[in-house]
């Protein structure tokens, strides 16, 4: 697994898309962000990096998501690595960590593109400040991450690379979370449906940001955040033995 996952980030790092892509992101948000400069003020950074890192499990994490998972499948490597010896469950576990890597770098970064953009209009953020938008992009990594996980099912058992990343990008909208909301509030009321709905991976993070900024523990929803991966990793794994593959 882990001569794998070396193999995969050598792979990555050789991606020039993926450089080309993440930096035209910076260079938008830049300039948006000049645009947008007037009505700026040294407390503006907050609201701004936070609307920029929520847009990133969509424009960032379909990038990470594609690139982890979905090559795979249309360069037909998954035969590959299966006929050399290596686990099913041992790929889609080294996928995960491979995704969360990716995400940790790209979330790690990501912050310092509106700290850099309003260090340079004149609004440098203080220790605080970065502190509190650098919780908000964990939220937005583990997000990210736990959608990957999630889509990683389509992956392993449709082998469709196509739905997957739909089911991806229907997850990161937050269209099959709405839709979730509004079947659970009609069919067990507002408290039912808020209390189901604060134990989805969005629900989650949420409660995980409460806490980082807050007094509260950030324990329970770390539990719960790794309980939801563990499951996804255990039904892709399940769904991925029972597929066959064309050697």
């Amino acid at each position: 697994m882990f001569s794998l996952i070396r193999a995969e980030v050598y792979r990555l790092l050789r991606k020039k898309s993926m450089y080309v892509y993440f930096c035209s992101l910076a260079a938008a948000y830049a300039l948006i962000a000049f645009v947008r400069s007037g009505g700026f003020n040294a407390e503006s950074i907050v609201g701004d990096a936070v609307n920029f890192l929520s847009l990133l499990p969509i424009v960032a994490g379909g990038f990470i998501f594609t690139a982890v998972y979905t090559d795979d499948l249309a360069s037909r490597a998954l035969p590959a690595l299966i006929g050399s010896g290596m686990s099913r469950g041992g790929i889609v576990a080294a996928k995960l960590i491979l995704a969360a890597m990716l995400g940790a770098f790209v979330f790690g970064l990501a912050p310092l593109v509106p700290y850099a953009t309003h260090a340079a209009l004149g609004f440098a953020a203080s220790g605080a400040v970065m502190a509190r938008i650098y919780a908000a992009a964990l939220k937005f990594c583990l997000v990210t991450v736990g959608y990957c996980a999630l889509s990683g099912a389509a992956v392993y058992g449709l082998q469709r690379a196509t739905a997957a990343v739909v089911l991806y990008i229907l997850l990161s909208l937050n269209v099959v979370g709405g839709l979730l909301a509004v079947l659970l509030r009609n069919a067990l009321g507002e408290a039912a449906a808020t209390a189901i709905a604060s134990r989805t991976l969005s629900g989650i993070t949420d409660r995980l940001l409460d806490a980082l900024v807050g007094s509260a523990s950030a324990l329970p929803p770390l539990v719960e955040f790794t309980a939801y991966t563990a499951a996804s990793v255990l039904l892709s794994a399940a769904l991925f033995y029972k597929k066959e593959l064309e050697f």
